[in-house]
Parts: C-alpha cells; sequence; structure tokens
C-alpha cells in the first residue's frame, strides 16, 4: 500500500476489490492469489484489535498495478515496466529482425491499434469529445499539416480506408511512439481540457516529426505505401487457407 502512494487503507482496498474482480473474470482462482489474512494491531490501553490484511502473489501485484491510480508516478511507472515486460515476452528483437517487411506490418498495426485504444480511454478522461479532431491533431503535428483525410488522399486510398493499413512498418513505428508519448503525457500533465489536449497530441506529434528530420530520416509523407493494404493481405491468407482444407 505504502510502495504504490496509498495512505489510506479504503482507498487502497477498493484497488484491490478492483483487482480481484479482474482476477475472478479471468477465472482464475482469488484466493490462491489474494489470500485473506488478518493481523493484530495494539489499541489503546492495552487493547488489541484484529485488522484485514492479504498476502499477494506477483500476479495479485501485476493486477493491483493496472487498476491503481495511473496518476500517481509509482502506480505509473509500475504499469509502464509491466507493459515493457509483456512486450518482451511478445516478439523478441531476434525474432522480429526476423520477420518479413509484411509480417512486421501485421505485429506493428496490432500495437497500433492496441494504442489507439489506449490514448482514447485517457483522452476520454481528459475531455475530448470529438475524438477525429483530436486525431487529426496528432497527424497534423507528424505529417507537416496533413489529417486523416489528406495522408488518405495522398496514399490513393479510396473512402474509409484505413490509413494505418497502408502503412509500411516504419510509418507504423512513428505513429506508434505519437500515440505512446501522447497518451504518457496528457497522464503525465493530468490535463482535463479538450483543447489542451489536442494541443499537445500536436505537439507531440510535431517533435517526433523534428527528431526524425534531425536524424535525416525519411519524413512520414515520403515513406512509400505498400502495393496491397493489410486487409487485403488478411483476405488473401483467409482464400489460401480455404483452398488448403478443400485440397485436404
Amino acid at each position: 500500500m505504502k510502495a504504490f502512494g496509498y495512505y489510506k487503507w479504503e482507498n487502497f482496498n477498493k484497488v484491490i476489490n478492483k483487482a480481484m474482480i479482474a482476477c475472478e473474470n479471468s477465472k482464475v482462482n482469488i484466493f490462491e492469489h489474494f489470500p485473506n489474512v488478518r493481523k493484530t494491531i495494539n489499541m489503546p490501553k492495552g487493547a488489541i484489535k484484529l485488522i484485514e490484511d492479504y498476502k499477494l502473489t506477483r500476479y495479485a501485484c501485476y493486477l493491483i498495478a493496472q487498476n491503481g491510480d495511473s496518476r500517481k508516478e509509482i502506480i505509473a511507472l509500475a504499469q509502464t515496466y509491466f507493459a515493457i515486460q509483456t512486450r518482451k515476452q511478445e516478439l523478441s528483437e531476434k525474432e522480429y529482425s526476423m520477420l518479413t517487411e509484411d509480417e512486421k506490418r501485421f505485429y506493428q498495426r496490432n500495437l497500433t491499434r492496441k494504442g489507439n485504444y489506449s490514448l482514447n480511454q485517457v483522452a476520454k478522461n481528459a475531455g475530448v469529445k470529438k475524438f477525429d479532431k483530436f486525431h487529426n491533431s496528432g497527424y497534423k503535428g507528424l505529417y507537416n499539416g496533413e489529417t486523416a483525410n489528406d495522408i488518405a488522399k495522398r496514399k490513393g486510398l479510396r473512402y474509409r480506408k484505413d490509413i494505418l493499413d497502408n502503412m509500411g512498418s516504419d510509418e507504423l513505428i512513428a505513429n506508434l511512439f505519437r500515440i505512446s508519448q501522447t497518451e504518457q503525457k496528457l497522464k503525465k500533465d493530468n490535463v482535463k481540457n479538450e483543447s489542451n489536449a489536442n494541443d499537445i497530441h500536436f505537439e507531440v506529434g510535431r517533435k517526433i516529426r523534428n527528431t526524425i528530420k534531425e536524424l535525416g530520416g525519411i519524413m512520414p509523407e515520403d515513406m512509400p505505401t505498400p502495393e496491397k493494404s493489410l486487409k487485403e493481405l488478411e483476405k488473401e491468407k483467409e482464400k489460401q487457407l480455404l483452398e488448403n482444407k478443400t485440397i485436404l
């Protein structure tokens, strides 16, 4: 409780209860990870009082960190630590380097999808209601003033086609960095205003753009658009699987 910056048992107990619900919903035995123990404390005039306490497993600590108040720096650090460790388990650097470009695109697209979901939750708490405008602020910063529609037109995409599905792995990585850094900034600054959130998204995008430029890298708008979108590649895979099943 103290390690995570909580000083009132009733506040921390709420986090434990949320973690226990997450544990139960994952079909994991609560009592194995949150065994309830009681300890005694000395009271005035020699009296002794029994108070509630828990012994926590590593998994229980993980769930508590994930359900804690991310405005607390130590909680944010714990969440980041677990996210990094999970990412390392998903795919090692050596394994990633052995992937084809299309496989890297699928991998990075999956990360950006998760990242955008998480960013949307944080942005909502920051007061964002017009999410199109919020996301376009980030694109404008990274793409020198281009909105999502501008990027789609430049790439020659039809209406409603997902621009992220039509990016190479390097372009997806640049956008993933924009997404993750914006989320961190919104949390760190405890933003509670839609206009401020939009400004932060733009500034993060612009700073990443400037960094790419300083390093002599290819600017996002100059990165090549793959011949096939990820949805097209998925359909081809599904078709191939069906054909293989038919042969068998």
